[in-house]
């Protein structure tokens, strides 16, 4: 089991933020307690019945500083197309896996 953190760097405020999330919940939230991100951040989908705010996935979005802190913690570091292939190997979507796979080839070449 893991828990990832993606390299994007989107602006919220004078924050850069990517993006955190885990293969369960349990230890999503044992490294967001771990390394000081509040629950009330959790992004989940409406109606599984979880305190937060609506998203497709579960994840935080979480402060450079935090992903630093994260990977230090065992994090495993991926790039910007991480979290659409944990979701679409969630969900069985080759497509959208072989898709990922011919992006990142392009952007080695």
């Amino acid at each position: 089991m893991s828990v990832y953190v993606d390299d994007m760097r989107a602006p919220f405020g004078r924050m850069l933020m990517c993006h955190m999330w885990a293969d369960t919940r349990e230890e999503l939230f044992a490294v967001a307690d771990r390394i000081g991100v509040q629950r009330k951040w959790f992004q989940r989908p409406p109606g599984i019945g979880l305190p937060g705010m609506n998203a497709s996935w579960e994840h935080f979005d979480i402060a450079r500083s935090k992903r630093r802190l994260a990977v230090s913690y065992g994090a495993v570091e991926t790039d910007r197309y991480g979290p659409v292939e944990y979701t679409a190997r969630l969900r069985g979507n080759q497509a959208m896996l072989d898709r990922i796979a011919r992006l990142r080839a392009e952007a080695r070449q």
